[in-house]
């Protein structure tokens, strides 16, 4: 084998290098001692340091574009190097996608000063770190974020933000100061959740060695974007109960608990809701009472309520049949809710053919036109299968000191007074 000289070996190197640059993390600078031409484009002779890192570890894989700005916090610490450091970036270049390996070498008897070597990877090499990426992509997606936590030592070490690097990113931090540097990233009703599970007396007083906890939360994502997330605490087991070191980790849970949200709304609506008619039902429609009360005593607003009856229902079950009953009040609430539309009314199904109205923001006289205007419309309406019907309509004001029951009992004494006049009419109870 030829013996290769130490300038023959240097040039072999060089050709390989496509960029090298001397950098200084202390004053944010960088120069540039070669940039091969298919990088020339890419980035500047010299400038920010924070800037050449963005461009190079601090970008979106898919198209190089930023970081959400909360995430933003770790580049200080990432351009700090604790020894040499090898890593792949993944680059777009003129559209094209690069594998490029980065090599940081300290500069001996400096504080920050560092030599920085690119070396633009091959095709083959691209395309086999894209298939090894794809078989963990699952677990990407699953943890986001990951750390090692020694709360003796107050030291956050081994900190992986899997969607920016397979690669732990190789700098301590502070868990003291960790805390508040990722505390933006939550949704801010979170926040405050965060920074109290997350307080070290408070992991130190609720973790038995080996044990775990975790607590969900929305958290942006390297978009800017919140997503559904768990947060894991685990405490390490060990045999001493000094020993307080812990794994954090942040769990994408985004798309199950969006599919958990749906189902717990259709089951929620279930519960809400008159099957038959779609309205609230009974219980429902209470709870809509009780709660316009309650706020009657902070604020002092309008409130009533209307009864809807139809009249000599019962006959129509007898000579129609239930099923025809059915699809009569089917029709009857979906005439009532399209004149309701545009006011703020909440209906619900009372029980049999009785559906209550809560009327908010409207005085009486409004909402006794809105009332006399269903009952015409229904009167004059020409059914399927029955024909004619008319309906028989109560009206009552509710008070601050009301209780639901003595609500309803003056709109029900409203009701009957409706139905004793004749029926098809309406009749107004106001205390």
């Amino acid at each position: 084998m030829k013996n290769y000289t130490d300038n023959e070996v240097k040039e072999i190197l060089n050709d390989s290098v496509d960029a090298i640059f001397v950098v200084s993390s202390k004053e944010d600078l960088y120069k540039s001692i070669k940039i091969s031409k298919r990088l020339e484009g890419f980035v500047e002779k010299e400038g920010s340091y924070k800037e050449l890192l963005k461009k190079l570890c601090f970008h979106l894989s898919d198209n190089n574009g930023n970081i959400t700005e909360e995430y933003q916090v770790f580049l200080p610490k990432i351009g700090e190097f604790n020894g040499r450091v090898a890593q792949k970036v993944s680059l777009i270049i003129d559209g094209e996608n690069h594998l490029v390996q980065m090599l940081a070498y300290p500069v001996k008897d400096s504080e920050g000063d560092y030599v920085i070597l690119l070396c633009d990877l091959d095709k083959t090499e691209y395309e086999r770190n894209v298939l090894a990426e794809n078989k963990v992509k699952t677990i990407q997606e699953t943890y986001l974020f990951s750390m090692y936590v020694d709360l003796n030592k107050d030291i956050s070490s081994s900190i992986n933000v899997s969607e920016i690097s397979n690669d732990d990113m190789h700098y301590d931090v502070k868990y003291s100061e960790w805390r508040m540097m990722i505390v933006n990233m939550f949704l801010p009703e979170d926040q405050e959740m965060f920074l109290k599970k997350s307080d070290p007396e408070y992991l130190k007083s609720h973790l038995r060695p080996g044990k775990s906890f975790s607590f969900d939360c929305q958290m942006k994502n390297l978009e800017g974007e919140f997503i559904w997330v768990k947060l894991i605490f685990g405490r390490t087991d060990t045999t001493s109960e000094q020993d307080f070191r812990f794994v954090f980790m942040v769990e994408n849970i985004h798309e199950s608990s969006l599919q958990l949200f749906e189902e717990l709304k259709k089951f929620e609506n279930l519960a809400s809701h008159d099957a038959l008619t779609g309205v609230f039902n009974h219980g429902r429609i209470e709870t809509e009472l009780g709660n316009a009360i309650d706020d009657l005593k902070n604020e002092s607003k309008p409130l009533y309520l209307m009864m809807f009856d139809i009249d000599w229902f019962k006959k129509i079950n007898d000579n129609f049949g239930h099923a025809v009953g059915d699809d009569v009040l089917k029709e009857f609430v979906k005439c009532i809710c399209d004149k309701l539309a545009g006011h703020n009314i909440k209906i619900g199904r009372w029980g049999g053919e009785e559906f209550v109205c809560v009327c908010y923001d409207l005085e009486i006289e409004e909402v006794s036109k809105i009332a006399e205007e269903i009952r015409a419309f229904i009167a004059a309406k020409i059914f399927d299968t029955i024909g004619n019907m008319t309906c028989s309509v109560g009206l009552a004001n509710v008070n601050k000191n009301d209780s639901v029951k003595d609500a309803f009992k003056r709109l029900d004494e409203a009701l009957y007074e409706a139905k004793s006049n004749g029926r098809n009419c309406i009749a107004v109870r106001l205390i």
